[in-house]
């Protein structure tokens, strides 16, 4: 099979094509023949050995993906081959990949493999902090810094279906517009507005109820300034740079800080997890929710996909498919 294999640590441009031997299905193990990988930016730190899980080179990068059972290993129970399923983890980006059973869900039928793919990064993580962390309520103002992006346009889908008045900030024109797309009721260019006061501004001089932050850097301050009495700030990620924030604005904001790793709750709070991955598949397949894919990669093209990720330089959601 064709492989992304990462020989060493480094920016995408260190990235290899290689022709690897197809990979067998252990014991409990799935051979996948796979469909699409979501290209997101913790990819870009895991090859540069930045991420949270640290990975052994070398390896074939690519988190989430969705693919066809074609082989299993002795033991795996509850899976047939032509089933499909979704798996994270590394090896994605390749022809095939093998996956723990355990590790596997399910995709229904009527849920396209572009869009399920890395469903629970994206809105996954966007649900789950809105819902469960954040406890967005209808009629609160949600501010999202990064709003044009796979987990910034999932945040304002899923913000406006949980009733709250959702204000879109990003970094140009054009980025603002695909948010306005995806049902925004205001936005914020913060390269050329002040994100603080227009928020203040939009908000009558209360301020936003739950800021998704998954931008960090210096928005991350000035957002947390514009946060309501009692708001719930999110702490989603940091492309821009992890924030020092000043502990102070909590206490005279009456604020809370809330962090949201996702792949640390899959492994603490496994009910839960479950539950938000069944609300999901249920507002995609019946069409509430959609994941607008931006663009697809093929093979060759993903160190620019994820170069073009580093430089900021997409919109919404991206993915390879072979």
């Amino acid at each position: 099979m064709r492989a992304i294999v990462c020989k060493e640590f480094g920016p995408p441009e260190k990235l290899v094509i290689e022709e690897l031997a197809d990979p067998q299905a252990g014991p409990g193990e799935l051979l996948i023949r796979i469909e699409a990988t979501s290209i997101v930016f913790p990819d870009t730190l895991v090859i540069e050995d930045k991420y949270q899980f640290h990975e052994e080179t070398p390896f074939v990068p690519g988190s989430n993906f969705v693919g066809e059972v074609i082989g299993m290993g002795e033991g795996v129970e509850g899976f047939a081959v032509g089933d499909r399923v979704g798996a994270g983890g590394t090896g994605g980006f390749a022809e095939l990949a093998v996956v723990d059973a355990r590790q596997a869900d399910p995709i229904p039928e009527d849920v396209p493999p572009a869009q399920a793919t890395g469903l629970m990064y994206g809105l996954g993580t966007c649900l789950y902090a809105l819902k469960n962390r954040g406890e967005l309520k209808p009629g609160e103002t949600l501010l999202v810094l990064g709003a044009s992006g796979h987990l910034g346009i999932g945040a304002v889908e899923l913000g406006k279906l949980l009733g709250a008045r959702v204000i879109a900030a990003a970094s140009s024109e054009e980025k603002l517009a695909l948010c306005r797309d995806a049902g925004a009721d205001e936005t914020i260019n913060y390269s050329t507005e002040d994100l603080k006061q227009r928020t203040k501004d939009l908000t009558g001089g209360w301020g936003a109820d739950v800021i998704f932050d998954g931008v960090g850097g210096d928005y991350a301050e000035a957002a947390l300034r514009s946060i309501a009495w009692e708001g719930r700030f999110l702490v989603i990620g940091f492309p821009a740079g992890i924030p020092k924030i000043p502990l102070n604005l909590a206490l005279l904001k009456g604020c809370q800080i809330v962090g949201v790793f996702l792949g640390m709750a899959v492994k603490r709070d496994a009910e839960t997890l479950q539950q938000t991955r069944r609300e999901l598949f249920e507002l995609v397949a019946s069409g509430r929710l959609e994941v607008p894919i931006s663009r697809s990669y093929k093979l060759d093209e993903i160190p620019q996909a994820l170069r073009d990720l580093l430089d900021r330089k997409v919109l919404g959601k991206i993915v390879y498919e072979p």
